[in-house]
């Protein structure tokens, strides 16, 4: 099996829990390099990989032809672009920039130097994610009519990551962090809206970057998709409801893939590696051929972080799709930039 090795730019919760366990359990990569500036924490769980003490040193002596850039937003283009004019093929974690300028300065970049750029969309291997495809694609519900994606937490206090919460850092707040998510979720179901409202701003006071945000996408055909998440909720409510001409269908957010993998779980290649669900997890009621109403609860499958890994590998091996690659998420950065215009605005902004 040819193997790839790998750099991370970072060594903190992103890597630790989304990165490093998926490239160590999969046998086509080799984790042969960790920037870790003052501590060692790596050396544990990775003994063959080199730590260096900055991006730079390890881009200028490590033997890598992938580099994980798992910094904070405001570092990933100078990182990802750093690594791109070093030769390397890049994964970056979601956000993908603080704006749009950057991300398509870096889309053509890569695509210049001839390698490829992937952004770490985890989330498309959600287990709820998944189910509300997969109900939509089965075309139970007919024609969808109106949508809302939810992403609540109830985390009132301060975390005290400046990256994430200073109102003055670009890129911090909820909507590129949350939203990030959301939106490519809302694209990968339904394409690229031609229009969108957006209400963004902090719960917590002016001091904070927001914590709150609700989009309103408007698509042909009347479609209306709501993105919306709040830090002050403490009673969650369906992570997503879809509402179609037959019925409609309700999902809670049950993947536990992040939690599970801070609590030590190992991720296993080529099987699903989380616990089963004990308890259905939807409902889907709707009406069917004779128009007479069935309503059941549903128990999704599980979601796997496992198969973002597995398809850069086949890409880089067999040549097949990239996922998330840069050209298709400066469509969802389109959309947030566009999202803090409207909330500031105060006005609907077209997207075409």
């Amino acid at each position: 099996m040819q193997l790839v090795k790998v750099g991370l730019c970072a060594f903190g919760m992103s890597g630790k829990v989304f990165h490093a366990p998926f490239l160590k359990e999969h046998p086509g990569f080799f984790i042969s390099a960790v920037v870790e500036r003052s501590k060692e924490e790596s050396k544990e769980k990775y003994p063959d990989a080199t730590i260096y003490r900055s991006v730079e040193e390890m881009l200028k002596n490590a033997d890598i032809e992938l580099v994980v850039v798992n910094t904070p937003v405001q570092t990933h283009y100078e990182y990802t672009k750093m690594a791109l004019e070093a030769g390397k093929n890049i994964v970056v974690e979601k956000p993908f920039t603080v704006n749009v300028s950057e991300a398509e300065e870096l889309a053509r970049l890569a695509e210049e130097k001839g390698l490829f750029l992937s952004v770490y969309q985890n989330r498309r291997f959600d287990r709820d994610y998944l189910q509300v495809q997969k109900v939509m694609n089965e075309g139970k519900l007919g024609a969808i009519k109106e949508v809302e994606i939810r992403f609540d937490r109830f985390r009132t206090e301060p975390s005290g990551k400046a990256h994430k919460e200073n109102p003055e850092a670009k890129g911090s707040g909820s909507l590129h962090d949350l939203g990030s998510h959301l939106v490519d979720q809302a694209v990968q179901y339904f394409g690229f809206p031609e229009k969108l409202f957006a209400d963004v701003f902090s719960m917590k006071g002016q001091e904070f970057a927001n914590d709150y945000f609700e989009i309103i996408l408007y698509y042909q055909n009347d479609l209306r998709v709501r993105l919306k998440s709040s830090v002050f909720t403490k009673e969650v409510h369906y992570a997503y409801a879809v509402h179609g001409e037959k019925g409609s269908f309700l999902q809670e957010r049950t993947d536990n893939q992040e939690n599970e993998l801070i609590a030590g779980a190992i991720p296993t290649y080529g099987e699903d590696w989380v616990k089963p669900l004990k308890e259905d997890d939807g409902i889907l009621n709707f009406l069917n051929e004779n128009k007479e109403t069935e309503r059941y609860s549903t128990l999704s499958d599980p979601g796997n972080y496992m198969n973002y890994y597995q398809q850069i590998y086949e890409f880089i091996v067999f040549g097949y799709a990239l996922p998330s690659p840069a050209e298709e998420i400066i469509k969802n950065m389109k959309i947030i930039d566009a999202a803090m215009e409207s909330s500031k605005e105060g006005k609907i902004i077209s997207l075409v």
